[in-house]
């Protein structure tokens, strides 16, 4: 059996996570952000000690490189306050590396000659990214042989979707199953929060896929993270196993002009309103801020409530990674001439 930390390293490591994110652009902080105009005030505010004096284009993407580091290393400064870290853990931080192998491979599909940036993650990186663009030496003896197999690179129709779909399924399949090895008083939040996620994370695709690639049902459901629920069915009293896909493949025939049609689905009230003026339609970006906002307040809710066990800390990430989301989104914003209100407006940001 895994050795689980003990109570002295989770002390140390609650202690920590609450000093960083009383520092944090969360909650109540994250209004400061609404009166910024320009990148360079951001800079200042997020950097005090370390902003810089660059061309807004360069400090562009320089400061969103900045803002996702800061992120990592508060993250792993906290994981790393266990001498064993579980595993559970480890694929929280290595997020970063199956989004950067998302983005790499996507670059070899274009054929586009210049390498992309990826975050240092330390020694939990397993992904060789300075193989660019040789992909069997990218990721030879790391657990994404697979899709060598695939050949995703080239030879499939719509390469990156089905990428994609792989990594996504890989990634969620080992993190559910690391999370539901945890003793139950370790994963109670986690559990509930992570479930939502995947949920909502299928939820989303089905309304992207159906929305701008125009799939029809069965090919959405080929696409779909499909793992067993735990608990009830949320369409039934009985107590069940469903699959965290249920959600949904409950939608898949719904009408994406149909307003009241949705009525009845568990994820309704995160679809954009219907304003009772022009025809409405189903906005998949305006769900995945409802559900991004969502995911935010469980984590919120759940991070003081259970202050030693490990739930604790995968809601300390989930916050880190929230506000990594919204400072990176104002810097896009702010890069296209938006406001401040505007961005905050689009994102549903609150305090």
């Amino acid at each position: 059996m895994r050795r689980m930390p003990g109570a002295g390293e989770r002390a140390y490591a609650y202690a920590k996570a609450c000093g960083i994110i009383g520092r944090s652009f969360i909650g109540k902080r994250v209004r400061r952000l609404e009166g910024v105009s320009r990148l360079s005030e951001l800079d200042r505010m997020v950097f005090p000690q370390a902003s810089r004096d660059l061309p807004e284009k360069e400090l562009l993407l320089d400061l969103e490189k900045r803002i996702t580091g800061r992120s990592v290393n508060s993250i792993i400064s906290v994981v790393k306050s266990f001498s064993a870290v579980p595993e559970f853990l480890k694929l929280l931080i290595r997020s970063y590396e199956y989004a950067d192998l998302k983005t790499a491979i996507s670059h070899i599909q274009d054929r586009d000659g210049k390498a992309p940036v990826n975050t240092d993650i330390g020694e939990f990186r397993t992904v060789r990214f300075d193989a660019w663009p040789d992909l069997p030496a990218m990721i030879k003896g790391t657990e994404f042989e697979f899709l060598l197999d695939k050949k995703i690179v080239k030879d499939e129709k719509q390469a990156g979707i089905l990428m994609q779909t792989l990594l996504d399924r890989h990634y969620y399949g080992a993190l559910w199953e690391s999370l539901l090895s945890l003793p139950q008083n370790d994963r109670y939040a986690a559990e509930k929060i992570l479930s939502d996620e995947i949920s909502l994370r299928n939820s989303s695709w089905t309304l992207r896929l159906r929305t701008y690639y125009r799939m029809t049902a069965e090919e959405v459901k080929s696409h779909l993270v499909d793992l067993p629920a735990r608990g009830k069915n949320p369409y039934g009293t009985s107590p069940v196993s469903h699959s965290l896909a249920f959600d949904a493949l409950a939608c898949l025939e719904f009408p994406l002009d149909n307003f009241a049609a949705w009525s009845a689905w568990r994820w309704s009230s995160f679809l954009n309103p219907d304003s009772g003026g022009r025809r409405w339609k189903v906005d998949p970006r305006y769900f995945q801020n409802a559900a991004s906002l969502y995911l935010y307040r469980l984590s919120r809710r759940y991070f003081r409530s259970r202050p030693f066990s490990l739930d604790t800390i995968f809601c300390f990430i989930k916050l880190k990674q929230f506000e990594e989301d919204v400072l990176t989104s104002s810097v896009e914003g702010l890069g296209m001439g938006m406001s401040s209100g505007d961005i905050f407006s689009m994102l549903g940001v609150e305090s």
